[in-house]
């Protein structure tokens, strides 16, 4: 069963929104269900800070032993930091995806859409599970 913490937001596309102390900033990463279907995640392909990315536009990929998948942003925003770790160790993303795991911290554009996405309990059904955590 998938752990789908119940303080964080959701997309369709299986990326995770965390709120930070920072004013208008969320770490973004993929869920446990996602690193899950992936399998061994053994490189990961993040944008620069500075960049920007529109809401569900592709910020990078993620390569699995079994297969390549984009990464979505799931709010419009400017990439602040970028987690370098997973660069040397991206196993990270499977052992610890809502931790150590994450992979950009975004400063979200004014207005963005943030109430557009999927609670725990919606992201569950999504995905056929209740969520837990």
């Amino acid at each position: 069963m998938s752990d789908i913490p119940d303080s964080l937001q959701y997309t369709e596309e299986h990326e995770y929104v965390k709120e930070t102390e920072g004013e208008n900033e969320v770490l973004i990463g993929i869920t446990d269900y996602a690193q899950g279907e992936l399998g061994d995640v053994v490189f990961v392909e993040l944008p620069r800070a500075g960049d920007s990315f529109g809401q569900g536009e592709a910020f990078g990929t993620i390569e699995a032993v079994k297969a390549v998948s984009e990464l979505y942003c799931p709010v419009a925003g400017e990439i602040v930091e970028v987690n370098d770790v997973l660069e040397a160790d991206p196993a990270l993303v499977n052992s610890d995806p809502y931790g150590e795991g994450w992979m950009i911290r975004l400063r979200i554009d004014p207005g963005a859409a943030l109430d557009e996405l999927l609670t725990p309990d919606q992201y569950g059904s999504l995905i056929g599970e209740n969520g837990e955590g």
